[in-house]
């Protein structure tokens, strides 16, 4: 649950993991109800989806199976053809259907490192990179995001990265701290690029929430002058993770793209993951899911005004700025350690919430909450965890 990177002061991982496991297993054995504002499943949340939303799957079409290793050409113009209402303009030759963002991850991986070198990647963010690096035997090194009013990279602190770095990897916006990319970093992101021949892996899957910005940067494969993969899918875009849809869309000189996506086709002929079903189902689902995706942006929004007012009350604690995605920091008082706060939630209040540390936020105290509960049982829960922490 969270990264091997324990403080002292903190219990050692798999002890704090441990404990809140227990204490949720004896909760759920006795009834007792818990609200749980780390939860990350829009189908867990009582969301409308259209009735027929998934009927596409059983398109009969699918019967016949014809192997391609990007995916099928109607999946992957529905995509490029989705990107244009962000006024990206999108070569559907230039779109690589997975299985999942995981999955993107992993092939790009294989692209771009060998084992043993390296790739560059955000903190605080959420604990993935470490686990799917570690998998395909590469490493993993990481530059900061600061707060000052809103969070900022640090492109400095790249100049640490080993030798032996091969990328860098952007989430726009980042999960948990809900910062997108601004143009001026972009801008000097692509300069260090450029000067250590890194390629660039850009995580978009929440792009499609914006919350305390009106025109975030977006669909940076389309505007990048070095090789560059920008990351969706229909878990986050569509509100529908069981599907199993996901994308890499390519970018960057036309020499080096098409060199990468040569070596990316083997790759992907390999492995042949996206079943014939979703790949048929695609453009439907992308139609359909626009309702989804709009109730999923209003109930984020929703909650981070909830989440402002309750702050209001206790000023104490500190709603950072949110720009996009589904989760608000909260900086709240350093009066114990993360693990006791988090601890103390769960078994006083009956309120699980994310601890700083599980995204490698640099110091104490933070916690982090998801802002894609039903409404009532966040303003009651969130109330109550800031009341408790006041």
């Amino acid at each position: 649950m969270r990264r091997e990177s324990p403080v002292s002061s903190r219990l050692p991982p798999s002890l704090s993991t441990n404990r809140i496991t227990q204490v949720l297993g004896r909760f759920r054995q006795d009834g007792v109800a818990v609200a749980d504002l780390t939860e990350s499943n829009p189908t867990h949340v009582r969301l409308p989806y259209p009735s027929s939303i998934l009927e596409p799957l059983a398109d009969t079409q699918a019967l016949r199976y014809e192997p391609e290793p990007f995916g099928l050409a109607s999946a992957r113009e529905a995509i490029a053809h989705d990107c244009a209402r962000r006024a990206a303009s999108i070569d559907p030759r230039d779109v690589i259907l997975t299985a999942s963002t995981s999955e993107s991850y992993s092939w790009l991986f294989k692209l771009l490192c060998a084992p043993g070198e390296t790739v560059l990647a955000p903190a605080p963010s959420y604990p993935l990179f470490e686990h799917l690096s570690r998998l395909e035997g590469i490493n993993l090194a990481t530059y900061r995001l600061d707060y000052h009013g809103r969070w900022e990279m640090d492109v400095a602190s790249m100049d640490t990265a080993p030798a032996s770095t091969r990328a860098l990897i952007l989430v726009s916006p980042n999960n948990p701290t809900g910062s997108y990319i601004t143009t001026r970093e972009l801008e000097s992101v692509l300069a260090v690029c450029r000067d250590r021949g890194w390629a660039l892996i850009v995580d978009e899957v929440f792009s499609d929430y914006p919350l305390e910005i009106e025109h975030p940067l977006t669909d940076v494969a389309s505007r990048a002058d070095v090789l560059t993969f920008s990351l969706g899918g229909a878990s986050k875009m569509l509100g529908l993770p069981q599907v199993k849809l996901g994308w890499i869309i390519a970018g960057g000189p036309d020499d080096q793209r098409r060199e990468a996506l040569h070596a990316l086709e083997h790759i992907a002929d390999t492995f042949l993951s996206v079943s014939t079903p979703v790949q048929v189902a695609a453009p439907s689902l992308l139609r359909e899911g626009a309702s989804v995706r709009a109730a999923i942006h209003e109930r984020v929004l929703d909650n981070l005004d909830c989440a402002r007012a309750v702050a209001r009350r206790y000023p104490s604690c500190q709603v950072l700025r949110t720009e996009g995605g589904w989760c608000a920091t909260v900086r709240v008082p350093a009066t114990r350690p993360e693990d006791v706060l988090v601890l103390d939630l769960l078994t006083v209040e009956h309120v699980l919430v994310h601890p700083g540390y599980f995204f490698d936020f640099p110091h104490e105290a933070f916690i982090v909450v998801s802002l894609l509960v039903e409404p009532a049982v966040f303003a009651d829960a969130f109330e109550r965890c800031l009341r408790s922490l006041n």
